[in-house]
């Protein structure tokens, strides 16, 4: 929890203080209440975590469900409109800003929303759906559509549908790959 306050701290220019923080970034009060509940999810007690976390998102207009499973110095600026599905799984360091969705397609039973590595950002308003794989120091442009397709390592992917414009340092154009 001290990690994501530091990554508040350090990732919004607008936050002067820890006091602050605390009082004024609400989705931070989301992420404070996931840690809290995904133990109790995970140790399988039933309906209540759920149940905060639908508070939460009723407060704040983030909604993580409480089976997720984030790293450590998690930060969502603004929030509004952000989701976060019960098997999406969040590294280390990755910043989302609002309205994202790391969102199901509907077709698939057990894992069923991304993995996105360590050091990722997502711009506002992405949506990334399925099981798909995202890399470490990944990039992924406001408003970019990735669906079914894995994203390489050390890249950034832009647009609809997504693509690649970056990969290692490097300008290029390709085609994400469909994930199997």
């Amino acid at each position: 929890m001290i990690s994501d306050f530091k990554a508040v701290k350090k990732n919004d220019p607008a936050a002067k203080s820890y006091f602050e923080i605390l009082l004024c970034h609400t989705p931070l009060w989301t992420i404070i209440a996931y840690r809290l509940m995904n133990p109790l999810h995970n140790f399988g007690v039933p309906v209540f975590p759920r149940f905060i976390m639908t508070i939460l998102k009723i407060l704040t207009g983030v909604e993580i469900h409480p089976g997720a499973d984030i790293g450590n110095s998690f930060f969502i600026d603004h929030g509004i409109g952000t989701v976060v599905g019960e098997t999406a799984k969040i590294g280390n360091n990755c910043i989302l800003f609002h309205n994202v969705t790391l969102g199901g397609t509907g077709k698939h039973k057990k894992k069923r929303h991304p993995t996105l590595g360590n050091n990722v950002l997502v711009g506002a308003g992405a949506t990334l759906l399925g099981p798909i794989k995202i890399g470490n120091n990944v990039m992924i442009g406001a408003e970019t559509f990735v669906i079914m397709q894995d994203i390489p390592n050390k890249c950034t992917v832009v647009g609809v549908p997504g693509k690649i414009v970056r990969l290692n340092n490097k300008k290029t154009n390709k085609k994400l790959i469909k994930t199997k």
